[in-house]
């Protein structure tokens, strides 16, 4: 599905992403885990197209995304920070969105799951963080996307919507979606990764299973095991 050929992206002087090649050909859930400034979020905003990398190439099904726009339709994003214009009601952004991408929308569902009905008439300014994230959730999985990219998505979710979340992620990976993913919550990770891909100084560390991981670093957990990559 994912084909990431020796992509390099460079801020200044600062080398951010240094030969990144990356594979993932099944649907499961992938982990993007890495320390801050690793290169994480740049490389998945390079195969949102959102970041243009210096040399490298990125196919997606087999078609390359550089310079192309409509093969983000098969994309759900989850951004670490989603801004809206805070004058918007809840149920003014998703028909926004709805608009913009003109794909076929599910967002009642998503609505009920996140206990969101009493909320669709109030500013998005007046809302709380946790509940902003929410709507976030929902503008994501309201299309049937074969890939959704999660940058940080617990940020400010209580149990019972964190619950939801990974009740809902499970849900769509038996449908067969791929996701990538970023967290700083290692027990998510742990409970729901397929393979995890480890991100150090530009360049990919680690890739496999979490068992592998184990194995590699010599620790019984996945906090350890990043704690002896970074000594």
């Amino acid at each position: 599905m994912i084909q990431i050929e020796n992509i390099k992206k460079r801020f200044d002087r600062l080398q951010v992403l240094d030969g990144v090649s990356l594979t993932i050909n099944r649907p499961g859930i992938f982990a993007i885990l890495g320390p801050n400034g690793s290169g994480k979020t740049t490389l998945l905003k390079s195969i949102l197209g959102m970041v243009l990398p210096q040399s490298g190439n990125i196919q997606l099904n087999g078609e390359s995304t550089l310079k192309e726009w409509k093969y983000r339709n098969q994309i759900g994003y989850l951004p670490q920070i989603a801004r809206f214009p805070d004058n918007l009601s809840v149920r003014e952004v998703i028909e926004m969105i709805k608009t913009i991408r003109s794909q076929p929308a599910n967002e009642q569902p998503l609505i009920e799951r996140f206990s969101l009905q009493d909320f669709l008439d109030k500013k998005l300014g007046n809302l709380s963080g946790g509940t902003r994230q929410k709507v976030n959730i929902v503008l994501t999985f309201m299309f049937d996307c074969e890939l959704y990219i999660l940058d940080e998505p617990t940020a400010g979710l209580d149990p019972v919507a964190l619950i939801q979340l990974k009740d809902l992620i499970g849900a769509e990976k038996e449908k067969g979606k791929t996701f990538m993913i970023t967290t700083h919550i290692m027990n998510l990770v742990e409970e729901l990764s397929d393979e995890i891909v480890f991100l150090l100084d530009g360049k990919i560390y680690f890739k496999g299973s979490l068992e592998e991981l184990k194995q590699k670093t010599g620790q019984q957990d996945l906090e350890h095991a990043i704690a002896q990559i970074l000594q």
